[in-house]
């Protein structure tokens, strides 16, 4: 039996990009292997889940359905959502990409058609390996993300070659127990799941992919961001299984609900 594919797609006030997202859906080399594809709406305040309506309206035969988060729980509240999901609805594969168009979901192709993707637990796209392209960055944002994966690579002892890009394979199985629940609900969440995923001993497999940014909205405030990391870092080298293990939510949260606005599925 094949295994069954997720796609999910985090998405905030990107009512531009999430249409271009979902026409990903459109090519053989994605729809060929996504059984679903949920839109997890984190409480947007522009049109994002107009558009999204709009597209689903456009191709009633494409399997998506969108979700509205109850409250704004953050992309890693968001991430939740979407693992949960996955669980509950008996998923093998869990693909994340992001709404804001950034990432490109047949970079996951080769993975996909050659079977490479079942020997690792989770598959992170790496902007900054060989045979990556990356468009609209600047310098310094490229020189602090080598420096900082030239951090965790250290402080984990694997090698580390993006702390957290738009488009990533998990193998579900590795998410039921719930692990990365008490993690925190913001952009730090990656961080923390890949720290977590070395602590654990998961296969990893970094892979090139394509990223660019072009009419999208940063709300990374670069300064306090790398403080937190540094930060981070500190506090996994000096006891990794306590790390993981406590609460880094700002506001804990007993369930992360949402509600099914619209299905195609």
């Amino acid at each position: 039996m094949p295994d069954r594919f997720l796609l999910f797609i985090p998405a905030y006030n990107c009512e531009k990009q999430v249409p271009r997202v979902l026409d990903q859906l459109l090519d053989p080399k994605v729809s060929g292997f996504v059984s679903e594809t949920i839109v997890v709406n984190n409480r947007s305040t522009d049109g994002t889940e107009a558009a999204v309506l709009a597209w689903m309206a456009a191709h009633p035969n494409t399997p998506v359905r969108l979700l509205r988060n109850n409250e704004n729980y953050g992309l890693g509240g968001s991430h939740k959502v979407a693992f949960q999901y996955a669980v509950r609805h008996g998923y093998d594969y869990l693909v994340v990409l992001h709404g804001d168009d950034q990432g490109d979901a047949r970079d996951l192709y080769p993975l996909i058609a050659s079977g490479e993707y079942k020997s690792y637990d989770c598959c992170l796209g790496s902007r900054f390996m060989k045979g990556s392209q990356i468009k609209g960055y600047s310098a310094l944002r490229i020189f602090g993300n080598y420096g900082f994966n030239w951090l965790f690579s250290l402080v984990t002892l694997h090698k580390i070659t993006d702390l957290g890009s738009g488009l990533n394979l998990y193998k579900v199985a590795g998410l039921k127990n719930g692990y990365y629940l008490k993690f925190p609900d913001t952009q730090y969440f990656n961080d923390c799941m890949i720290l977590a995923q070395c602590h654990y001993k998961q296969k990893m497999l970094f892979f090139p992919i394509s990223w660019r940014e072009e009419d999208q909205v940063s709300n990374t405030k670069l300064t306090s961001f790398a403080l937190s990391l540094l930060r981070m870092c500190g506090q996994y080298v000096t006891g990794p299984k306590k790390f993981v293990a406590r609460e880094m939510r700002a506001k804990p949260v007993e369930k992360y609900g949402y509600q099914v606005v619209a299905s195609n599925v």
